[in-house]
């Protein structure tokens, strides 16, 4: 589970901001939305950010999206750019280097990553875990004479001379240790752990434009349990859909199309070996059951997704993605969760997600502020968070749960809407 991210001259980000999900001694909702992982450590498992447009929202989802990149990505070219954005509207920032802190849990041991990184080369980077109350490090890299030194701690890592050798030379000066790591056939469990937390355990950010039909269907052909808990999430969203069907169908490639796909140096081997041989590519046809009641009775017709309103084929997708969450005990996290969305459903969703009981974790950003009054019906005055732009034009990350005096305020809605929390939009008359 995810305790705590920070991040400076990244994006909007100019000075450090710090996002946690660590949960403070408000015991409400404890049984289903707070997990302790170790003792005295108590972590949220859902969290939602309010800010007016382009205070930094997406921003802060996209630090989630950076890091997993950035920790997987094989470059081969070391004039490759690393891939971080330092902050724009400064003379100074963007020569300066962007930082990240990442601290994370996996069962109950605590790890800590740190990267500081240019935007040509990585300055330093850094693996601890918890083994007692003092973090013990497990690698460190740094930039020293033109070029990255990575080091073992052998006292917590056992590895070899040779692989350590090995992974120093295929670490180049913009990528990251874990995916040089991932080129040498050697086993580091105590840094792997980390690693396969990461690639499992982080979700892909889920956005207004981000397609997701296409991701539910496809899971409903491999698991039968998540198609049952859609039909059901979408009947008890009051849908008069009652069956769905998902087929996968080949298509036939002609020959001249064959021919380009085979000659293509990014599609795989393997790939191109079962198109030469079965001479056609699959796609998913996806059928909806509609039960209605007229003047004739109970009728059922079928229709194609591509009949079913946007709201039905998001619900489907963010759904199929929050069932996956809670069945990997993951993180996801989600962009303006109500486009496309009655708010009623949103709150529907979100409902339905804080009724289960695990270690999975949910983010979202939104603008629907009437959520905001169910802080203490459905959800914590620490699981609300904002963003605010400064005069500088740089992103300020704060809690609910940082001001003073909630217990008297009667709606936490109006109290936003007349400013009383910041992060609203500067309408100029």
């Amino acid at each position: 589970m995810i305790q705590e991210i920070s991040v400076k001259n990244f994006l909007s980000f100019k000075d450090k901001v710090i996002f946690s999900f660590e949960a403070t001694k408000d015991k409400t909702f404890e049984d289903y939305q707070v997990v302790e992982v170790a003792e005295g450590v108590r972590l949220l498992r859902f969290a939602l950010i309010y800010g007016p447009n382009a205070s930094g929202k997406s921003n802060l989802l996209s630090v989630f999206d950076f890091l997993k990149s950035f920790w997987f990505e094989k470059t081969t070219d070391i004039d490759e750019k690393t891939g971080t954005i330092p902050f724009k509207l400064d003379i100074e920032t963007p020569s300066q280097a962007s930082e990240f802190e990442l601290k994370f849990y996996i069962g109950r041991t605590r790890y800590w990553y740190l990267l500081k990184l240019y935007e040509d080369r990585i300055e330093e980077e850094k693996l601890y875990y918890y083994k007692s109350v003092q973090p013990t490090l497990l690698f460190s890299r740094k930039w020293e004479d033109n070029q990255s030194v990575i080091t073992f701690n052998p006292a917590a890592v056992k590895i070899s001379k040779a692989a350590q050798e090995e992974i120093s030379l295929k670490c180049l000066s913009n990528m990251s240790v874990f995916a040089a790591r991932n080129q040498v056939n050697v086993a580091i469990p105590e840094i792997d752990a980390a690693k396969d937390w990461m690639r499992s355990k982080v979700m892909p950010s889920i956005h207004p434009m981000t397609s997701m039909f296409e991701y539910a269907s496809m899971k409903m052909t491999e698991d039968a349990t998540l198609k049952s808990y859609l039909l059901d999430f979408i009947h008890k969203a009051d849908f008069n859909i009652t069956g769905v069907k998902t087929d996968i169908v080949k298509n036939p490639i002609n020959q001249a199309d064959l021919t380009y796909l085979l000659s293509r140096e990014d599609i795989p081997a393997n790939d191109k070996e079962r198109l030469a041989k079965e001479q056609s590519f699959d796609s998913l046809n996806t059928t909806f059951e509609h039960t209605v009641k007229n003047k004739r009775g109970t009728e059922v017709y079928t229709l194609p997704n591509t009949l079913q309103s946007d709201g039905t084929t998001r619900t489907f997708g963010i759904e199929a993605a929050i069932y996956e969450a809670i069945k990997k005990e993951a993180f996801l996290h989600i962009d303006e969760i109500e486009s496309s969305l009655h708010p009623e459903l949103v709150e529907f969703i979100l409902q339905k997600f804080l009724s289960s009981s695990n270690r999975s974790q949910l983010l979202v950003t939104t603008h629907y502020d009437p959520l905001l009054n169910t802080v203490g019906d459905l959800m914590r005055s620490d699981s609300v968070w904002f963003t605010e732009k400064d005069e500088s034009g740089a992103t300020n990350v704060y809690s609910l749960a940082d001001f003073k005096g909630l217990s008297r305020i009667s709606s936490f809605q109006k109290a936003y809407r007349n400013g009383v929390f910041g992060a609203l939009p500067n309408i100029k008359g």
